[in-house]
């Protein structure tokens, strides 16, 4: 049996090559990347599903959170990577492995994608891309997926990627820009053991994403 990981990484976060995308840490010192943590924040589609704890409304609450993440990501507690155009480096999302628990070997993935780069399979290929480096390098044995009812896009996505519904958690969400009222959610989950992803045939290519580098 495999030991259970008491911490994630000795060093800093990896950067991830592959399907077109390539993902690296978040910068709290880049302009640019605060610029783009903020307005993927503020995106109305974003909004519509996810109310975070601590709202991002101005480049001073985004330097805050991109720090907080930059914290997170130094206890091994989550890992918050910016998606990005492999060839021409331009932003196109977010990802993150959050709520790293590694006595359990489980954690949770979310993400979300700019106006501008949605259509394109951005989330389904980041979405891989990620869980593909939290099953192996982590090696996390479950990874858990939620979103809020009625968001059919992340349903159909989820399950592209293998992660299976697993059911409806009750009350179990925010409310659309409220922190006093919630909302259901369909649980997705993926194991390290399930069988490879509808998306990797889908999508043409490769389990492994080093060998579409």
């Amino acid at each position: 049996m495999a030991p259970i990981r008491d911490r994630s990484l000795t060093g800093p976060l990896p950067e991830i090559h592959g399907h077109g995308l390539h993902l690296r840490p978040w910068d709290a010192a880049s302009a640019s990347d605060v610029e783009t943590w903020l307005r993927g924040m503020n995106d109305p589609e974003f909004r519509r599903w996810n109310t975070p704890l601590r709202l991002v409304t101005d480049r001073t609450s985004a330097l805050e959170s991109l720090l907080a993440r930059a914290q997170s990501a130094a206890e091994g507690t989550s890992m918050s990577f910016r998606v990005a155009d492999a060839r021409s480096g331009a932003a196109l999302g977010h990802i993150g492995v959050n709520e790293i628990k590694y006595h359990l070997k489980v954690a949770r993935v979310g993400y979300w994608v700019l106006p501008e780069a949605r259509g394109q399979g951005v989330a389904t290929r980041a979405l891989l891309l990620a869980a593909h480096w939290a099953l192996t390098e982590l090696g996390l044995h479950r990874l858990e997926l939620d979103h809020a009812v009625g968001h059919d896009a992340s349903c159909r996505i989820a399950g592209r990627c293998g992660f299976a519904y697993e059911g409806t958690l009750r009350g179990a969400i925010f409310e659309k820009d409220r922190h006093d009222a919630f909302r259901d959610a369909h649980l997705h989950a993926r194991l390290a053991t399930d069988p490879a992803p509808d998306a990797v045939r889908e999508l043409g290519v490769d389990q492994d994403p080093a060998a579409d580098r």
